[in-house]
């Protein structure tokens, strides 16, 4: 067997085994239609990946993010930005140098949530964010922060007014960070000069660490973090209706060279098909798939630890409830440094 394609299998391996810990009928769930829309660019730091997922039926999901096959404590780890090749004189975000606005939304021992509200953004702030009897307005980004043996560690990422989510797992022993990559987007994606999901408002459950996404077209999803530790970070996806006349998600990404990127692979496993395919994640074109992986197989220069993605469990119901005989999660799960 090829090396390549051992380290492929490895791979799909690594990330078939974190979603079987929850629920081992992953690949027996509902197919979608996954399409790419990836751009070729020449700066690093403009998103150009885009894969959408659509179907008329889909009411729930998993996504997971998952450290890439090739992470090692000894490993050279760039966080670095690359401007290189960047004209961002237009963009709005990135014109202004004022700091940001930090607001402590939510404080307990093992959770926090943090609010930042930017002097500029790409689009106006109308989307409302909630926690218990607190209303916040205006806010641009949301971090999810958990505790661990020496302190706390940032884990999911949410931009309320435009529907970008960043999720990363805990950082592994004997390392001390790992990076953000690619983003997700959950709801009835649209272009507005780039894709997106308008939201009228954000609430947030500390106890289910739940939020609740209510979409400016209407309809709702509930978005659960259903499981964090050193391995992955599973969040289940519920809609209220399914999403139909467009993608209900789309993974975002950043693709240069096999060299230089965020996500340089993507696999699926189509219906019916007996095996996964797998392609370079510029070349993919579209599948009817019930499983879909995003990553890489290789270290890249940019966010070289940044994690994988899982896209799969689809179904046309409500995230079936944990069995009685499974304990629930426990959020977080820390590891000793």
């Amino acid at each position: 067997m090829p090396h390549s394609v051992r380290r492929a299998l490895a791979a799909l391996a690594f990330t078939a085994s974190l979603s079987a810990t929850a629920f081992a009928a992953s690949l027996d769930g509902l197919a979608v239609d996954v399409r790419n829309q990836s751009e070729p660019v020449l700066c690093a730091e403009k998103d150009n990946v885009a894969v959408s997922f659509t179907s008329k039926e889909v009411r729930s999901f998993r996504i997971e993010a998952a450290h890439p096959v090739y992470l090692s404590a000894g490993m050279r780890d760039n966080f670095e930005a690359d401007w290189t090749a960047c004209d961002m004189s237009s963009d709005t975000s990135y014109a202004s140098p004022a700091e940001p606005r930090k607001i402590t939304l939510y404080e307990q021992t093992d959770l926090w949530v943090v609010g930042y509200a930017f002097p500029a953004f790409w689009r106006p702030a109308t989307a409302k964010v909630r926690i218990g009897n607190r209303v916040e307005e205006g806010i641009h980004l949301l971090q999810v922060w958990v505790l661990r043996t020496d302190g706390a560690e940032e884990v999911l990422v949410l931009y309320p007014q435009d529907g970008y989510w960043r999720p990363r797992p805990m950082t592994p022993k004997n390392m001390r960070n790992t990076g953000y990559g690619s983003s997700f987007l959950v709801g009835p994606v649209e272009v507005d000069q780039r894709p997106l999901v308008k939201m009228k408002e954000v609430v947030f459950d500390p106890k289910q660490r739940t939020f609740t996404l209510q979409f400016e077209k209407g309809g709702s999803a509930d978005v659960r973090m259903v499981g964090v530790d050193s391995n992955r970070l599973a969040l289940d996806v519920t809609f209220d209706a399914p999403i139909k006349g467009g993608p209900f998600a789309m993974l975002r990404s950043m693709y240069i060279t096999e060299f230089n990127n965020d996500a340089a692979r993507i696999a699926v496993r189509e219906k019916g098909a007996k095996g996964w395919r797998e392609d370079n994640i510029m070349k993919f074109d579209s599948a009817t798939a019930t499983d879909v992986w995003i990553g890489r197989l290789s270290p890249s220069q940019h966010n070289t630890s940044s994690p994988d993605v899982v896209f799969n469990s689809f179904s046309n119901g409500p995230y079936p409830k944990r069995p009685k005989s499974e304990p629930p999660p426990t959020l977080p799960v820390t590891e000793a440094k």
